[in-house]
């Protein structure tokens, strides 16, 4: 068995979302998602953290080819979610309330797909840079 190692990737993106649910008041959305309810919006500087770990590929010398993994979260990631409305732009979120969690499980849904089977993905996404949710726990 080789070695296991864990290799990172960071990436941003801007978004804009409201926090709601449709079949409340705005009472009590107010109540439950204080000013992220407000009814125009609010925006956040997303930093997506993206931790890959697996064996060292003794050809390669790699967990996963890093402009691989970068190039798959501009293509899945970025491109969709960068400087867009969540709540209206995005087919993932018109239904779906677009909190971190919700964001989080999203975007790896996106990328389990493309990344190899043996390998374990796991996402850090910063809302804030004092608030972040990861995606799967341990």
């Amino acid at each position: 068995m080789g070695e296991r190692v864990s290799v990172f990737r960071r990436e941003h993106f801007n978004a804009a979302h409201r926090l709601y649910n449709r079949d409340w008041t705005d009472e009590l959305n107010a109540k439950v998602f204080g000013k992220c309810s407000l009814p125009h919006y609010h925006g956040h500087n997303y930093e997506l953290e993206i931790k890959v770990t697996g064996e060292v590929n003794a050809r390669t010398g790699f967990v996963m080819d890093m402009k691989v993994l970068s190039d798959l979260v501009q293509q899945q990631v970025v491109e969709r979610f960068d400087h867009k409305n969540l709540n209206l732009d995005t087919k993932e979120f018109r239904e779906m309330n677009p909190t971190a969690e919700n964001i989080a499980i999203v975007i790896y849904r996106l990328l389990r797909p493309y990344i190899d089977s043996e390998l374990d993905l796991k996402l850090r996404l910063y809302e804030t840079p004092r608030n972040y949710v990861e995606y799967p726990v341990d």
